[in-house]
């Protein structure tokens, strides 16, 4: 039996969009977690409402790679649309759990794969006949059971797993494992085990952890952070962030001593209108925020401007997907980090954070209220489809130790003590202003936020050396804040020649990709850009390699075109791109095979 079929393949179930395929999959992505096997799924789904093919992936990976596999070696095919090409697409020596009516013939009898044919929808009749419309959700529980005793995950396991995943449906629990019996018994009674795939329980792999989605933990984030105000228009992929913040702020956010709610939550008419609503409130004092994916940042780039020249705190969470226009709602890219970076007219730069985990998606989130006001500036946080929507094994979440970092705000106090005090003035040569908040008791702490060409007294003009002034003051608070935001994490080795740069979601299959070059004889050290504007110890990082292939998942490698543009020239001529854009996950491969090629080193064949 070969070493990759315990522990180490990946399941492709292929439904149809609306059919209620995804508590299955969860509840089977859960059963296979808790017999502490590390696995990792990958939810692949149109944009429309019901009908169009659906695909998810549940990677088992006993070293714990969390990137989505190129290829699938077990296949539940429940869509008659799309069987020819589901079948088509599976690994040779593969498994195929499949609707018996489906002809096995032609191309889609393959003499490599073992067939597994179940009556799904006759079963489903037989045996929830009264059930009406829930029976093709019921039907998809029968299919949990089919691969539960084809993969030998046992029966107390899965029921663990469907009362966990209808923990707030415990009515439904009943019924549901009524339906994974029905496919249990089935298998037992009728398939012969013929592949060699196979689940074996593993200990402390999967201890401590936990599924979690990185939206729900950027919402998280956002109320650790102190965030009280969220202005939204839905979008996919963001929309659940700002629900799952609603529903954490109608459970905490309460004032203790008059029990009333004390957060304000804004559904706007448009993107636009959200991102005034988040400036006006980090104006007034409170931490806000918004989120929204590629299209709704477009119609934010006036207020980001504002933002920036006026100098008003300020998060904006993008969830990219793949674009452009609106393209691909429910793909995932990165494709917005150079219209972030410099978002708005005229010359401006942003600072944006950029997470690879759901750690990250929630320490950042609690971080970029922190830079939003302590640099007075819009702060955003880019995420992707793939972070956002999908599940992923975590550690807990820390509870944060540090308190919230205000900035530079003047209270009365401070203003009594002073002559005179200028908004826009450069006092400590950091770029970085002096600000008060609405409210405060001195007759000085008032000024006018101006959007428009302004002197350090906050007074309007449009003097041609007052507006450089002011430039050259906002590139110095940029560059200050590239010793401040997260910094970039690096694993080299003494003398190593070639290195990867990544970020974000691209970070789990460079990993891969770095073991299996490994393995290959290609040593590679890794850096991981987590935020902009780039630390310097990027360029010192560069310095120490010959060659550095920069990984990212757009089709223009725009952090390859940003540090082209701010890096030494001498280090620029050392930098390769390698990118992928199809829209779904990136896999190790896709950084396997071009960087094989670009090393001119025979090409070496994964298992």
């Amino acid at each position: 039996m070969s070493a990759r079929a315990v522990n180490d393949f990946t399941i492709r179930v292929a439904t149809v969009n609306g059919s209620g395929s995804q508590s299955s999959n969860l509840v089977l992505t859960n059963a296979i977690a808790r017999l502490g096997i590390p696995v990792a799924p990958k939810n692949v789904f149109p944009s429309n409402i019901e009908g169009l093919p659906t695909w998810f992936d549940v990677r088992v990976s006993a070293l714990g790679y969390q990137c989505r596999a190129r290829d699938f070696d077990v296949l539940v095919a429940l869509n008659a649309a799309t069987w020819q090409q589901d079948v088509a697409g599976v690994k040779s020596g593969g498994a195929v759990v499949h609707e018996e009516s489906f002809p096995c013939k032609g191309d889609a009898l393959r003499e490599d794969l073992t067939y597994y044919a179940v009556p799904f929808t006759a079963l489903a009749k037989e045996h929830f006949a009264d059930k009406g419309d829930l029976r093709k959700y019921l039907m998809n529980m029968i299919y949990v059971g089919v691969v539960a005793q084809v993969l030998e995950i046992p029966e107390a396991t899965i029921e663990e797993s469907l009362r966990t995943q209808f923990r707030r449906k415990p009515k439904a629990v009943e019924l549901n494992m009524a339906a994974v019996n029905v496919g249990l018994e089935y298998a037992r009674g009728h398939l012969e085990k013929r592949d060699p795939w196979r689940l074996v329980p593993m200990t402390g792999k999967t201890d401590g952890l936990t599924f979690m989605e990185g939206n729900r933990a950027s919402a998280l984030g956002c109320i650790m952070g102190g965030c009280t105000v969220a202005a939204w228009y839905p979008i996919t992929p963001s929309s659940s962030l700002c629900e799952y913040f609603i529903q954490y702020c109608e459970r905490h956010r309460i004032d203790e001593d008059t029990g009333e709610h004390n957060f304000a939550i804004v559904q706007a008419e448009d993107e636009l209108a959200a991102a005034g609503i988040v400036f006006g409130a980090g104006w007034a004092g409170a931490r806000a925020m918004t989120s929204t994916s590629g299209p709704g940042i477009s119609l934010m780039a006036e207020y980001a401007g504002y933002g920036y020249f006026a100098e008003v705190p300020g998060v904006i969470f993008d969830v990219q997907r793949a674009g452009p226009s609106t393209g691909l709602p429910t793909r995932t890219m990165q494709g917005d980090v150079s219209f972030a970076y410099t978002l708005s007219h005229g010359d401006t730069k942003h600072i944006v954070l950029l997470p690879a985990t759901v750690a990250e998606a929630y320490e950042f989130a609690t971080e970029a209220f922190d830079l939003a006001e302590r640099f007075q500036t819009p702060v955003f946080v880019l995420s992707d489809l793939d972070l956002g929507m999908n599940s992923w094994l975590t550690p807990p979440l820390r509870y944060p130790e540090k308190p919230f970092d205000r900035g530079k705000v003047l209270g009365a106090e401070d203003l009594a003590s002073m002559k005179a005090w200028g908004r826009y003035r450069d006092v400590d040569k950091d770029g970085i202003p002096y600000r008060t908040l609405p409210g405060t008791k001195h007759p000085n702490a008032g000024f006018f936020t101006r959007g428009t060409g302004h002197d350090e007294e906050a007074r309007y003009s449009e003097m041609p050396d007052v507006w450089q002034r002011s430039l050259d003051r906002l590139v110095r608070k940029h560059d200050t804040a590239r010793t401040v935001v997260p910094s970039p994490l690096a694993e080299e080795k003494k003398g190593t020649k070639a290195a990867i740069i990544g970020y974000g979601t691209t970070h789990h299959a460079i990993v891969e990709a770095r073991d299996f070059l490994r393995d290959a004889g290609i040593e590679l050290d890794y850096l991981r850009v987590r935020a902009l504007p780039l630390s310097p110890d990027v360029a010192t990082f560069i310095t120490r390699h010959e060659r550095v292939y920069v990984v990212e998942q757009n089709r223009d490698g725009q952090l390859y075109g940003i540090m082209r543009t701010e890096l030494p020239t001498h280090l620029v001529g050392r930098l390769e791109s390698i990118r992928h854009y199809n829209g779904v996950p990136i896999d190790a491969h896709a950084i396997i095979d071009p960087l094989l090629e670009l090393e001119r080193t025979p090409a070496v064949v994964a298992e």
